[in-house]
C-alpha cells in the first residue's frame, strides 16, 4: 500500500510542476499590451537613467525580455559599485 500512495503523490506532483512551468512560459512570453501613448510615458520617466533604457521602452518586448533587462541593468549596477567595470 504504501507504494502505491508514493506513487500517487509522485504523479501528482509530476503534474503540478507541470501546469507550473506551462504557466510561467505562458506568462513570460506574453504580448507587450501597453498602448503608444504608455510607452512614451515609460520612456519619458526613464531617461534619467539613460537614452538606452528609454529606447527599451518603446519596443515591443514579452515579459521575459524585460526581466532578462532588468537582471542585465542590476549587474551592471554591481559591476559599477564594486568598480568592476
Amino acid at each position: 500500500m504504501a507504494k502505491q500512495a508514493s506513487t500517487g503523490k509522485f504523479v501528482i506532483y509530476a503534474i503540478l510542476i507541470i501546469v507550473i512551468a506551462v504557466a510561467a512560459f505562458t506568462v513570460l512570453n506574453a504580448p507587450d499590451n501597453r498602448n503608444t501613448a504608455e510607452r512614451v510615458g515609460d520612456a519619458v520617466k526613464e531617461l534619467p537613467n539613460g537614452v538606452d533604457n528609454a529606447a527599451r521602452q518603446l519596443k515591443d518586448r514579452t515579459t521575459a525580455e524585460k526581466l532578462g533587462d532588468a537582471v542585465d541593468d542590476i549587474g551592471a549596477s554591481v559591476r559599477k559599485v564594486t568598480n568592476k567595470e
